[in-house]
């Protein structure tokens, strides 16, 4: 399967929009119960670090192909929160949070699929750029 680059660079700009929606859903690192949901990641720190790694995927969006190997962190960066949240949704309830917060239990009800989904796309360019005949030798 080819991802047009097009589609590629829609791609990692949406991923940044994506993570950068943590500021919608902790309204500006303001709701306490996205934190107190998970203290060890979801810290406003955590939260400003999500925005952080938006920016990242949106600065490489049109220039992707010469950051093969970025791309690869970026992959493995979203397995990490993927498998976290997969976790956190095995051992707690999000329906707790939602009584707690609508914002917060959207946040969580969602930002794992994000996380998997985005992982998936990340390998896709990895792995389109990895074996491209076209690249130029590093």
């Amino acid at each position: 399967m080819n991802i047009k680059p097009k589609t590629i660079t829609r791609g990692f700009i949406t991923a940044g929009i994506m993570n950068m929606s943590v500021l919608i859903f902790s309204r500006l690192f303001n709701n306490p119960v996205i934190s107190q949901s998970d203290p060890d990641v979801m810290s406003n720190f955590g939260l400003l670090m999500i925005v952080i790694w938006g920016l990242a995927y949106i600065s490489v969006a049109k220039t992707y192909h010469h950051a093969k190997w970025l791309i690869l962190v970026f992959a493995i960066e979203k397995l990490i929160y993927g498998v976290i949240w997969t976790m956190w949704m095995f051992n707690n309830s999000v329906a707790d949070v939602f009584d707690k917060d609508i914002m917060a239990g959207a946040f969580f009800s969602v930002y794992g699929i994000n996380d998997w989904l985005f992982f998936v796309f990340f390998v896709f360019v990895f792995f389109q750029l990895h074996f491209d005949n076209k690249e130029t030798p590093e």
